[in-house]
């Protein structure tokens, strides 16, 4: 990034946030300190008023705002690419104000820009995943669940679990506090505070019927914040197959939520999952048929074979 770039986006940053830090700013544009204070000094020679407090930062003065600026072509086709994706994988609502605020993107945009980013554009495309066009209620359990992490207010849901529980159950009742949404892997993410289980525990929006919000209403811990939040890791079990060559391409690209490692062997690739019990991986493992064999652990290698030798009686 050249001085006149960092400049201007120094000035960008200071009208985001109340105060920075010149140590805040050197680590945000991988410069030095000294090369901070001498950009300060250059924009408050051209008329930008920097206030600086000893021992706190610097700061833009009160009223002082920076005019709408030109976009590059890359940086149009970036925010318009993301209107495309907040449209096809939000609810309806967002979907609406997505494509709002692509229409303003593209009629701000000088001529010469709005053709480079429209050239550009249709060499990208973006598609949505299975999960997507086959469940449109996603859509609106997410709308539903997002209204109801800004007004404070619980939810109950029907709950369909992979696993069974202790009791043999897989579907249950919850309420519960909802914290925020995560998209993984292409699949929504509840992550809230379970009354039934008195810890925080993910919930993903396919597996849930019934959605209601209540009228009870929660408080955020002051002390969680969902992107420092990070899951308690409780996948203490390990699972390696041997995958036939003919396929190995096949299995990588299927992209196994609990896949850690692959690794090229000359009787094929081995690949290393880890995971709360082997079961996880039972239909996962019998969907690949002959050409996938489990070689640890040995009671996951003896269920697949009993498994395999229903299915075998069955035909």
């Amino acid at each position: 990034m050249n001085k006149t770039d960092r400049l201007l986006a120094i000035v960008l940053q200071l009208q985001r946030k109340s105060i920075l830090r010149a140590e805040d700013l050197a680590a945000t544009f991988e410069t030095s300190v000294r090369t901070i204070y001498r950009d300060i000094q250059a924009l408050s020679e051209a008329g930008v008023p920097v206030v600086g407090a000893p021992g706190q930062g610097y700061s833009l003065m009160e009223g002082y705002f920076l005019p709408p600026i030109t976009f590059t072509a890359e940086e149009a086709v970036t925010l318009l690419i993301g209107t495309d994706f907040i449209e096809q994988r939000f609810d309806i609502d967002y979907g609406i104000r997505a494509r709002s605020s692509r229409g303003k993107i593209e009629a701000i945009l000088p001529e010469h820009v709005r053709s480079e980013a429209s050239r550009v554009r249709k060499t990208i495309r973006l598609l949505a995943s299975k999960e997507d066009i086959s469940s449109g209620q996603n859509r609106e359990y997410i709308e539903t669940i997002r209204r109801a992490i800004l007004e404070e207010r619980k939810v109950r849901f029907g709950y369909s679990k992979r696993m069974p529980e202790e009791d043999g159950n897989r579907r249950s009742v919850r309420e519960a506090a909802p914290y925020g949404l995560v998209l993984v892997q292409g699949s929504w993410i509840l992550i809230a505070q379970c009354d039934l289980r008195q810890d925080i525990r993910h919930f993903r929006l396919s597996r849930m019927t019934d959605l209601t919000v209540l009228e009870d209403r929660f408080k955020v811990p002051s002390d969680f914040n969902l992107h420092d939040y990070t899951p308690l890791d409780d996948r203490n079990t390990r699972v390696s197959i041997l995958v036939n060559p003919d396929i190995a391409d096949k299995v990588k690209e299927s992209n196994n939520f609990y896949m850690e490692a692959a690794e090229d062997h000359a009787e094929g690739l081995q690949v290393n999952f880890r995971v709360r019990q082997p079961e996880e991986l039972l239909h996962w493992v019998l969907g690949w048929g002959a050409d996938v064999v489990v070689l640890e652990p040995e009671s996951f290698r003896n269920r697949v074979r009993d498994e395999a030798e229903k299915m075998f009686k069955r035909y």
